[in-house]
């Protein structure tokens, strides 16, 4: 990417932000939370299917039917959430994300109405924890059919958990309330519940409460680990250090040559294989890591994975779906993109994914939508993939080029 002057005349280097990549990313940070602000961070998610009134009406209960639905939905080149009555709900994973967002909207704009946001956001998080799992966990907002079995909403997993406990640690450095307590907590669901045990290399966690152990998600370990790294950072538990490290381990012990991750291990155990943005949470956890515990560690293992998910965008920042498919161009692998592009201090790529995809999949005026597919684009806009993650994803941005300077901490 060619150097480009910002709006002092100074010439950005390559891998640096720019003075307009900077105003723009501002702009769509406050559009996108007033998109989401305005529905009260309520909408439709990618595999809400099973929440069809319609559904839920017959009067028999199939796996099968159910799966229909539920794939009907997730692929319709159109939405069809209207017509089979599929519920608006709030998502906990993204409230927790639009209330970091809403906290560095705050940092940025001095508007108070941010931080009233964030924290009321954060204290729904905490109402809406799954109880009787022995620490802070959180699921899904609707039921989730599998070929195997199926989730509903009292099932809690890593995933969401990771990003949950993630905003209330933010909270809990700007309010007073139970927030880094109950995040505190988050640890003995990742230790009891998801059975972290000792791996042939280093050692791993379950995905869900329900899991058993015949195979494991990679991502999910990787965030697992970079859960336990956030509440390292924020208490100082050495134990918390060293079990992210030991899960780590274990996730580096199945990086393919390539630098990549299949989903699973083993590989076979599920359909995708090296896909975007489960290669960048990965990516992520890593990299946090090395920012809080060891700037040198797993050096090999991060060197490898960054040449490898460079590859999985194009030069103008369009997505890849994974090592052998572009289609679909998933606008949750963009919002990955400006996150790690941004943690590696890449400025220039980061800003490259987002003009991608505010041209591509995005209305322009704060509404993002799902995908573009080879011959169309999936305009569906959903709360949780769509707006949560592009407003975490652009205010990751603004924090670490310097636009987001954290405030004081305040009690009110």
């Amino acid at each position: 990417m060619q150097s480009q002057s910002d709006t002092h005349g100074r010439t950005a280097e390559p891998g640096e932000s720019s003075a307009e990549g900077r105003a723009v990313a501002r702009s769509v940070l406050e559009a996108t939370l007033t998109y989401a602000r305005e529905r009260d961070y309520t909408g439709w998610d990618l595999y809400d299917g099973e929440s069809s009134r319609i559904l839920r009406a017959l009067p028999v209960e199939s796996k099968w039917l159910n799966l229909a639905v539920q794939q009907s939905v997730r692929r319709s080149p159109v939405n069809i959430r209207p017509l089979l009555l599929v519920e608006q709900r709030r998502n906990p994973m993204g409230t927790a994300l639009f209330s970091v967002a809403n906290l560095t909207a705050y940092d940025v704009t001095g508007d108070e109405r941010y931080r009233a946001e964030a924290r009321r956001l954060a204290d729904w998080v905490v109402e809406n924890q799954v109880d009787g799992y022995g620490g802070f966990c959180i699921g899904h907002s609707h039921p989730l059919q599998g070929l195997s079995k199926r989730t509903t909403p009292d099932v809690p997993g890593v995933v969401g958990t990771s990003w949950s406990t993630k905003a209330l640690l933010a909270a809990g450095e700007r309010f007073d309330g139970p927030y880094h307590e109950v995040a505190a907590s988050a640890a003995d669901f990742v230790f009891e519940t998801l059975g972290y045990g000792e791996a042939p290399t280093g050692a791993r966690i379950n995905y869900k409460a329900t899991d058993t152990g015949d195979h494991y998600t990679l991502n999910a370990n990787a965030l697992g680990a970079r859960l336990l790294v956030d509440l390292y950072d924020a208490f100082g538990d050495a134990t918390h250090r060293a079990r992210a490290e030991r899960i780590l381990e274990y996730v580096a012990a199945q990086q393919t040559d390539r630098g990549g991750w299949m989903y699973r291990d083993p590989p076979e155990a599920s359909h995708l294989s090296m896909d975007n943005f489960h290669n960048g949470f990965i990516v992520q956890s890593f990299l946090r890591y090395r920012e809080v515990c060891d700037p040198e560690a797993f050096a090999t293992t991060v060197d490898d994975a960054v040449a490898f998910y460079r590859e999985l965008f194009t030069a103008d920042g369009a997505p890849h779906f994974d090592e052998s498919n572009e289609f679909p161009r998933d606008i949750h692998s963009s919002a990955q993109g400006v996150i790690v592009f941004s943690m590696l201090g890449e400025f220039d790529r980061a800003e490259a994914i987002l003009d991608w995809a505010r041209e591509n999949l995005s209305d322009g005026g704060g509404r993002f939508f799902h995908e573009q597919q080879r011959f169309y684009t999936d305009r569906t806009t959903l709360m949780r993939w769509c707006q949560a993650w592009m407003a975490y994803a652009v205010g990751e941005y603004l924090r670490r080029t310097g636009a987001a300077e954290p405030s004081p901490r305040t009690t009110a």
